[in-house]
């Protein structure tokens, strides 16, 4: 077994981090998920900003430079960022924006259609959305149009699971994390999802599971390798994601 962690947190208290409705993460920086991961045969991943570190990029730059080549970054940017500031993040490791639009932190949902386009177009990123899914049909027309889009946490919810694979049809990524932060049949979510695109699940711990009501635990990996065969498991823990983040 080989995993490509598709969405995972460090929290650096070295730089800046902010309260979110209410909440403060626990320190949580490169060598405590270097310790907490050692056993899991991690060959890479994308360490994603959270709503609590807002358009700070040191702490993500530092990050990279810890984890290594392997590893890449998925930040928040406001929209009028310079192109410069974004090839030299590009240059830095950095291969995703993220909306997150369940807790904040980043830029508008209103710029995503110009703003998705311009960081494709000038440094091949994709964009990543923390949205519950059952929202998603106020932007379906446009999601479905932009380059490259995935959604986090299985887009959340059973309400929002039609609205998710209409998106997957057309192409749209989602991240097999946070099964702890969830409200859905995890199971038939992962079955249906890749039954439409076997391409389009990316699996991530979300370690340290900020906010989940349960953290993520061995037991989430082993319930991919219940489900599918040994080349589809491969896929969704490893392969996908790697093909995803280093085009």
């Amino acid at each position: 077994m080989r995993i490509f962690d598709a969405h995972f947190h460090i929290i650096d208290f070295d730089f800046p981090v902010i309260e979110n409705q209410g909440y403060t993460p626990p320190s949580y920086v490169a060598t405590d998920y270097q310790n907490e991961t050692a056993d899991l045969n991690v060959f890479g991943g994308a360490i994603v900003s959270g709503s609590f570190q807002g358009f700070d990029q040191d702490y993500l730059l530092k990050a990279l430079k810890q984890m290594g080549p392997a590893f890449c970054g998925v930040t928040q940017l406001p929209f009028t960022v310079t192109d410069d500031e974004i090839i030299s993040l590009h240059s830095s490791g950095i291969r995703a924006l993220r909306f997150n639009i369940k807790r904040g932190g980043s830029e508008d949902l209103s710029k995503l259609n110009y703003f998705a386009r311009r960081v494709y177009d000038l440094a091949g990123w994709h964009s990543e959305l923390y949205i519950d899914a059952k929202e998603l049909p106020e932007i379906a027309s446009i999601i479905e149009k932009l380059p490259a889009i995935s959604i986090d946490h299985l887009g959340l919810s059973e309400e929002g699971l039609p609205h998710l694979l209409k998106l997957v049809d057309k192409g749209v990524r989602v991240k097999a994390t946070g099964f702890g932060r969830v409200q859905l049949n995890i199971e038939n979510a992962l079955k249906s999802i890749y039954d439409i695109n076997p391409d389009a699940i990316m699996f991530g711990t979300d370690l340290p599971s900020t906010r989940a009501k349960r953290p993520f635990e061995y037991a989430d990996i082993e319930l991919i390798q219940r489900l599918f065969e040994e080349k589809a498991t491969d896929k969704i823990l490893y392969s996908n994601a790697l093909k995803w983040y280093f085009k």
